[in-house]
């Protein structure tokens, strides 16, 4: 589903170590002078980037998402759905001076609303029908960030421009905002309850915090960091809410892991359980496409 997600269908991955430009006292306090990072040129943001979202070295970089879920029917106030529990992993590596290839994997499993008690089968608000629940498995994405922006490439739902990156206190924030939009490959003639129409659309934001200490520490090539994203999207075809105005609206909070064993265990049992596939990217070679796999998979209903 984790940008994410993204980065997948929910995300390409924007993603850095920063030069402090001095010291200087805050006002109207005595503590210690807060560093400054420096965001004044393209190379410079794109380091910082790099270090909040991803990783400065190959490695890969771990991120867990609580994605809530909400039908927003066009007038009236949001109906909760269900929660998402996802896993976006993510590798960088440097390719030129300013530039980096991305390649992200991610993976989700539908829960109860606001809880982690996993749905096989969920029970539409809306429409009151039974539908089985299909489970969100997304990748491998090949990205391409550099100074001058993002390249995502065939297969990705989120098309992130940068917005302004900055330092708050001592915090820095990195927001990126996504509006996509796709035909949608299933025919509403074909696909009743599935097609939400002739065209798909994604709209998706995200924002990353860090210490700024975190981000200028040279002995840290990834800085921990908290990861948040709302989304705006039409019906995803296994709601069964084809021809039904509206969106889906989902809100996730998150942060990047030093390892999937950070994870509570009955988290990871769910993911071995749904999508094992997560566990193992590096034998994971084939592109698993969500749309695709839904129409080889299931029928019309």
């Amino acid at each position: 589903m984790t940008e994410d997600a993204g980065l997948s269908r929910r995300g390409a991955f924007a993603m850095g170590a920063a030069m402090p430009l001095g010291l200087g006292a805050m006002p109207g306090s005595a503590r210690a002078a807060t560093q400054k990072l420096d965001l004044s040129t393209p190379a410079a943001r794109l380091r910082v980037r790099m270090k909040v979202t991803a990783s400065l070295k190959p490695v890969p970089q771990y991120r867990f998402y609580r994605l809530h879920l909400y039908a927003y029917m066009n007038e009236g106030n949001l109906v909760p759905l269900f929660t998402m529990n996802n896993i976006n992993v993510t590798t960088a590596t440097q390719t030129g001076e300013n530039a980096y290839s991305i390649v992200g994997f991610e993976s989700g499993v539908y829960c109860k609303f606001d809880t982690d008690e996993v749905l096989d089968v969920w029970e539409n608000p809306i429409t009151g029908e039974k539908r089985e629940v299909w489970q969100f498995i997304g990748g491998p994405l090949k990205v391409t960030i550099t100074a001058d922006g993002v390249d995502t490439g065939e297969g990705a739902t989120v098309k992130p421009k940068e917005m302004r990156m900055e330092q708050i206190g001592d915090m820095v924030f990195v927001p990126s905002q996504s509006a996509f939009k796709f035909p949608h490959p299933m025919k509403r003639e074909e696909w009743p309850k599935e097609s939400s129409g002739p065209t798909f659309f994604w709209d998706s934001h995200f924002v990353y915090g860090a210490k700024v200490e975190d981000v200028m520490n040279p002995d840290l090539d990834s800085a921990p960091a908290f990861c948040q994203f709302q989304n705006l999207v039409s019906w995803h075809p296994w709601l069964g809410l084809g021809g039904k105005d509206g969106r889906s609206y989902g809100k996730a909070y998150g942060t990047k892991l030093k390892s999937l064993d950070d994870l509570p265990p009955h988290i990871v049992k769910q993911f071995r359980d749904k999508t094992p596939e997560i566990f193992d990217t590096g034998n994971w070679t084939e592109f698993k496409d969500d749309f695709k796999d839904f129409m080889k998979t299931r029928k019309p209903t």
